[in-house]
C-alpha cells in the first residue's frame, strides 16, 4: 500500500504527542528537521501501528502456546531499521524508541546500532577492508545474529561491543547490556540484507517488523555533504577525532573531501548493498528533498 502522508496521518489522529520539543531537540541528527509537526504526522502513527503488531504478535504467540499446552515465555519484539548513512535512520530509531517506550504493554525499549559489530581498525586493516567500513564485509554479521538470537530467546542479559564515533573504532572492554526488553530496535546500514553465502540465517530473518528509510540518491548525497561540514566545525575539532584531520580544511576543500567519500564509499555501498534491501523491509518511509517524510509504503499481510 502506498500512502501520502495526508492519509498516513490521518490512520491515527487521536493519538496524542508524549514527546516535548526540548525531546524532539534532543533527538534530531544533525541537518534533520524534526518537529512537532513531522512527529505528529509521521512516527505518532508509525508507533501506533507498531504497538498494534507487538500486540497482535503476543496475542498470537500466547495462542500458540495454548494449543501446544506448552507454558509461553515473553520474546522480545525485534525491529529492523535499515538505509544509507545520512538518511536519517538513527533520529528515526531513537525517536521510536522513546515513543514505543510510553505504549502501554512495552514500557522496556532498547536499541542497538550496527556500528559496534564492525570489526575493529587494526582487523579491517589485516583484511584490507578500511576503506569498505560500512559494506557488509566490515562487518562480525555471526556475532550480530548471535547476539540478536539471545536477545529473542529471552536471554537475562546480553553484551554487545560499544563504537565510539570520535575514535571510530570499538572500544576495548566497553560494552552495551540489553536486558530482557520488549522491544528490540536494531539499526544499522546492512541489516536487512539476506544470508551470505553458505549461510542459512541472516538478523533479518529474526525480525518481527522492518523499516527502510528512503530518498533519491542525489539528495542524499547532499544531505551527506551538508552533515560532513556540521561535523567539521563540530566533532572533527576535537583533537581526540579520527577525523581531527579535517578541521583546518577550507570549506571548498571539506565539500570536495565528502564528494570523495561519498562517491567512493557510500554512494557504491548504497547501491549495491543498501538500496537492494529496501523490498524486504515491512515499511519504507520516503523522503523528499527538505529530509520530511512524504510517502509510506505498507506491504500488506
Amino acid at each position: 500500500m502506498e500512502l501520502p502522508r495526508a492519509d498516513w496521518s490521518a490512520l491515527a489522529p487521536s493519538v496524542p504527542a508524549p514527546l516535548s520539543e526540548t525531546e524532539i531537540v534532543q533527538l534530531r541528527g544533525l541537518g534533520e528537521p524534526l518537529d512537532m509537526n513531522e512527529l505528529a504526522e509521521v512516527y505518532l502513527p508509525l508507533s501506533r501501528l507498531l504497538n498494534l503488531y507487538v500486540g497482535g504478535t503476543k496475542a498470537l504467540r500466547n495462542a500458540t502456546g495454548e494449543f501446544l499446552r506448552e507454558r509461553v515465555e515473553s520474546t522480545p519484539f525485534v525491529i529492523g531499521v535499515a538505509g544509507s548513512v545520512a538518511v536519517g535512520k538513527s533520529t528515526i530509531a531513537r525517536v521510536l524508541r522513546e515513543l514505543l517506550a510510553r505504549w502501554e504493554h512495552t514500557p522496556r525499549v532498547e536499541l542497538i546500532t550496527t556500528d559496534g559489530f564492525l570489526f575493529p581498525n587494526a582487523e579491517l586493516e589485516r583484511r584490507g577492508l578500511m576503506g569498505r567500513k560500512g559494506f557488509p564485509e566490515s562487518y562480525d554479521r555471526r556475532a550480530l545474529l548471535r547476539f540478536v538470537s539471545e536477545v529473542k530467546a529471552g536471554a537475562p542479559e546480553v553484551r554487545a561491543p560499544f563504537y565510539s564515533h570520535l575514535a571510530y573504532d570499538i572500544v576495548p572492554d566497553a560494552q552495551i547490556t540489553v536486558r530482557r526488553p520488549d522491544v528490540l530496535i536494531v539499526e544499522g546500514l546492512n541489516v536487512l540484507q539476506p544470508p551470505g553465502p553458505g549461510h542459512r540465517l541472516a538478523v533479518s530473518d529474526l525480525f518481527d517488523f522492518s523499516i527502510y528509510v528512503d530518498a533519491r540518491t542525489s539528495d542524499i548525497a547532499r544531505w551527506y555533504e551538508e552533515r560532513f561540514l556540521k561535523l567539521q566545525r563540530g566533532a572533527f575539532t576535537n583533537p581526540r577525532s579520527y577525523f581531527h584531520r579535517y578541521a583546518s580544511l577550507t570549506e571548498e576543500q571539506a565539500r570536495a573531501r565528502a564528494g570523495e567519500i561519498w562517491r567512493s564509499i557510500n554512494e557504491p555501498n548504497l547501491l549495491q548493498n543498501v538500496r537492494p534491501t529496501r523490498s524486504r523491509a515491512s515499511l519504507v518511509l520516503r523522503k523528499s528533498a527538505d529530509h520530511t517524510v512524504s510517502t509510506v509504503l505498507l506491504r500488506k499481510l
